[in-house]
């Protein structure tokens, strides 16, 4: 790909922050699959293309340094945001310094606290020497530029939102979760917030990217985040992008196919249940029915059955149900799976 290229995405403001990105931003996950030169190709690309933000976080294992590796000879056009689950003081400064290290900057322009869905999570980052005051010294440090926050639970985001402490909300967004829309996104907006939206395909269940970003693009506010791990997968998104969009009466009766056959029980793979203390393969366990339901039964028993024959150590603890943001019956769920995997074994 040609660096000089020109790009089709086009600059929008993040809020109110002076900060401008591209309408579509790079999410940091499915990098940390990919070997160092294989990951800096992918982001490399998504630059070149012409997106500018690049979303990353602490937890995402080596995702940080793949992201600085490949951007450190053009930190000056591109946007850094990067996340921690840190809650206490010294525990948020000794994530923020490595993540300085590993991005290879002296300033991350949006650092968000991650995930927070509870009060109880919110006291303990306010208070006396907690993360909220070390940031707010790291910032006035010229370490970090914004704060933001992501989060999986609406009400929380909400009363976030009202605090007034935040530049940017990261909340999921896509067409089988759309409950952000009706409040708040209204309320970011208002507050002059950036507005990000994780999980544009709702963890991979929806596996038509034409039609996840023609829902998407109706809110031009919102700022996807897609994760890449081809340079082709890069093309793909950026070229959804080269002309104006439509949602017709066909993706609408689509979306609603979508809808109809998932509902709201379903695994968005964030993998915070994860790791089982018992040795569980979770999400892959989780996955199995929209696996099966895409290959034969063939095909999908020897895809996954190395995680399915995990479900029997499973003895029902809850620790997965206790940190899963969506508040599925793991346990439940899981037995259910192990069921259909054992009948389309039967059928091998």
């Amino acid at each position: 790909m040609d660096p000089e290229t020109p790009s089709v995405l086009s600059s929008v403001p993040l809020g109110s922050t002076g900060l401008n990105v591209s309408q579509v931003g790079f999410g940091g996950i499915p990098i940390i699959r990919l070997q160092n030169n294989e990951a800096e190709r992918v982001v490399r690309r998504a630059q070149e293309r012409g997106i500018t933000f690049f979303d990353t976080a602490n937890a995402y294992k080596d995702s940080e340094d793949k992201i600085g590796r490949a951007l450190q000879g053009v930190r000056d056009n591109v946007v850094l945001a990067t996340k921690s689950f840190q809650r206490d003081g010294e525990g948020i400064v000794e994530h923020l310094e490595n993540s300085l290290r590993q991005l290879r900057t002296d300033c991350i322009d949006l650092f968000q606290l991650h995930q927070i869905s509870r009060e109880e999570e919110w006291q303990e980052i306010n208070r006396p020497g907690g993360a909220m005051e070390r940031l707010l010294q790291a910032r006035d440090q010229g370490k970090i530029r914004y704060l933001g926050f992501s989060s999986h639970s609406l009400d929380m985001a909400l009363r976030l939102i009202r605090s007034g402490c935040f530049a940017t909300v990261q909340f999921p967004f896509n067409f089988m979760e759309q409950e952000a829309r009706e409040d708040l996104h209204p309320a970011a907006t208002k507050a002059g917030m950036g507005i990000l939206a994780m999980k544009p395909f709702a963890g991979g269940v929806i596996d038509d990217g034409p039609l996840a970003f023609a829902f998407l693009r109706q809110y031009p506010e919102v700022i996807p985040l897609p994760g890449f791990d081809f340079p082709e997968s890069v093309d793909e998104i950026i070229s959804l992008y080269a002309g104006p969009n439509q949602v017709r009466e066909t993706e609408q009766r689509r979306m609603e196919d979508y809808r109809q056959k998932l509902g709201q029980r379903f695994c968005r793979r964030c993998e915070y249940c994860q790791p089982c203390p018992n040795g569980v393969m979770i999400t892959t366990a989780m996955g199995y029915p929209l696996v099966a339901s895409r290959m034969s039964p063939r095909t999908a028993v020897e895809f996954a059955r190395e995680a399915m024959e995990t479900v029997p150590l499973c003895e029902e603890c809850g620790e997965c149900e206790e940190k899963c943001p969506y508040e599925l019956p793991i346990v439940t769920m899981i037995q259910e799976h192990y069921k259909l995997f054992h009948s389309h074994k039967a059928q091998v």
